[in-house]
């Protein structure tokens, strides 16, 4: 018998984060990143809760594949593209699912705009993306007015969006660059606007600014990992009550005694130091279990903590049960999750790869079972 590693994703939970963020910002509206499985959590899932329970109004996505998915999945939102989209035929099939498109530049505008046309189409929306301080994609502010005045102009488009990105507002040490951002960005819109007229959406907030920055709110937000239970940094403020967005689990499917002196796992980097008994686990680095993990990660079997013993393997896991054999073949084993009154968080696992929450959920492979609980 086999025991599959499953990542439940709760639902329910992420709901209730939506919940928050929108009691938190108002009447402005919410756009749910959903780019990267939903950061792991699955993203045809988690956008039908959404869409279901009216918790946001907009989603996000990165490509335009996990657009046309979404729409596949009958999913009737608007989904912003927050990213440019490149070549004619990629910006017609993004347009042919009614995703909404963010342009930077002439090129992007145009083929937009060729894209509208082949499809017979006007008046189809898209979104100005300005670098206010980002230096990754965007038109510069002081060429914003002139590129919106060239979207204005064709009777194919319709400019409904200006936006720009945050780096640092999660953080203390951001305050004043973010601040800095947040009044370029309000003069490049009223340089737009006083070109083209009024703008319909403008949105800047991130998780960071939803949580410190409400001077970046705008007329909609974009939360992100704050939709999954987690702060985009360890020391922003934590100014909502966030649950957690996925519990990760499998069981134990070996245990066996070890000697003091005897070493376990890959390069024999663990040596039990007594005699102890060791638990073998069916999850490793190809299941999305980090490497980064080996001999300082820990997990939960009947809601007490035992230690990761040497590295984590493709397939497999050992762990220091300690002197008795306090597991059996079959026992539920947390790796991120409650049991008992003990949890880890994604967070915690986080700082133990020296990474972010956002990659630990986004690691997970397709040979994790997958379910999705209320």
């Amino acid at each position: 018998m086999t025991y599959p590693s499953t990542a439940s994703t709760l639902l329910g939970n992420i709901e209730h984060n939506l919940r928050g963020i929108r009691d938190r910002v108002g009447d402005r509206l919410v756009l749910a990143a959903v780019k990267a499985n939903a950061y792991g959590h699955g993203a045809v899932e988690v956008s039908r809760m959404i869409e279901r329970t009216a918790a946001a109004d907009w989603l996000g996505v990165a490509t335009v594949g996990e657009g046309v998915q979404l729409r596949e999945a009958e999913v009737t939102l608007p989904i912003l593209k927050l990213s440019p989209t490149r070549g004619l035929d990629e910006v017609t099939r993004a347009v042919a699912a009614d995703l909404t498109l963010s342009v930077v530049d002439k090129a992007s505008v145009d083929e937009a705009a060729a894209a509208a046309e082949a499809l017979g189409l006007t008046d189809v929306a898209v979104h100005l993306k300005v670098d206010t301080g980002m230096r990754r994609v965007g038109v510069e502010p002081g060429e914003a007015a002139q590129l919106a005045a060239r979207i204005a102009a064709s009777s194919q488009l319709r400019l409904q969006g200006l936006f720009s990105h945050l780096p640092i507002s999660d953080s203390p040490e951001g305050e004043t660059f973010t601040h800095q951002q947040i009044g370029l960005f309000a003069a490049t819109v009223d340089e737009i606007e006083a070109v083209v007229g009024q703008v319909e959406l403008k949105h800047l907030a991130n998780s960071g600014a939803v949580l410190g920055h409400p001077d970046a709110w705008f007329d909609l937000v974009r939360p992100g990992i704050i939709v999954y239970g987690s702060l985009p940094d360890p020391q922003a403020e934590p100014t909502l009550e966030l649950r957690p967005g996925l519990r990760l689990t499998t069981a134990v499917s070996f245990v066996k005694p070890l000697a003091a002196g005897e070493t376990v796992g890959y390069g024999r980097t663990w040596t039990a130091e007594r005699d102890t008994w060791i638990a073998t686990i069916p999850i490793g680095y190809g299941d999305g279990y980090s490497r980064l993990l080996s001999n300082r990660g820990r997990v939960l079997i009947g809601g007490t903590s035992y230690p990761i013993a040497g590295r984590v393997c493709m397939d497999q896991t050992m762990v220091d049960l300690g002197s008795e054999p306090v597991a059996n073949v079959g026992d539920e084993v947390v790796l991120i999750g409650r049991s008992g009154t003990d949890e880890i968080t994604v967070a915690e696992v986080a700082e133990l790869m020296g990474t972010i929450p956002y990659e630990v959920t986004c690691l997970f492979t397709p040979r994790v079972t997958r379910e999705f609980l209320a």
